[in-house]
């Protein structure tokens, strides 16, 4: 069955957005930099990709909860095997 079209513009406005916020620059990508940005608590929001390891995924929910971080998890699926998840700053 096809996706509704209320459940594809959501993710089309999703990946507006997110593509938007890459081209502003402050954005922090990969999963080392992104616990460092966590860290140093300068992350505004983190945003895990669908097919992120459960391990990882659970450490990035923790370091985000430390800090008080809100933490997003994208449906969609990473494009490269190394860029887990990405913060905004």
């Amino acid at each position: 069955m096809a996706p509704t079209k209320k459940a594809k513009k959501t993710a089309d406005s999703i990946n507006s957005r997110l593509a938007l916020v890459m081209k502003s620059g402050k954005v922090t990508l990969g999963y080392k930099s992104t616990l460092k940005t966590l860290r140093s608590g300068k992350a505004k929001l983190v945003i895990i990709a669908g097919n992120t390891p459960p391990l990882r995924k659970s450490e990035l929910e923790y370091y985000a909860m430390l800090s008080k971080t809100n933490v997003h998890h994208f449906s969609g699926n990473n494009v490269r095997p190394y860029i887990i998840s990405f913060v905004i700053t």
